[in-house]
């Protein structure tokens, strides 16, 4: 069970992100398009766990290697949106949502 606190901070932390991530545009992903899915946030709010999509899927291997050496670089900028909000700014922690090779895949195999 998650609390009104912890999900009003993941909120703010996915919309927060996801205007980053906008902002850099697909440029700094090497031409991928990065969708922010969805962010969890421990329950003592030290550590956000970011859920990402990636299309094309082929390039989401480069992408989460580009997110992760530029993850202080990007809580950095984190901390620069919501700093006046949060008296500490999470670590943050970046996983692939697959969700987007799921539907494809199951729109290939109605197809058939």
């Amino acid at each position: 069970m998650e609390g009104t606190r912890i999900q009003k901070v993941s909120r703010e932390l996915q919309r927060s992100f996801a205007e980053i991530i906008r902002n850099k545009g697909m440029a700094a992903f090497d031409g991928a398009m990065v969708t922010v899915s969805g962010v969890r946030v421990s329950p003592d709010l030290s550590i956000a766990y970011i859920h990402v999509s990636i299309f094309p899927s082929e390039k989401a291997e480069k992408v989460m290697g580009i997110l992760k050496e530029n993850t202080k670089a990007l809580r950095g900028e984190l901390g620069n949106k919501v700093g006046k909000q949060l008296r500490i700014i999470p670590e943050i922690s970046f996983f692939l949502d697959s969700s987007l090779d799921y539907v494809a895949h199951i729109e290939e195999l109605l197809k058939k």
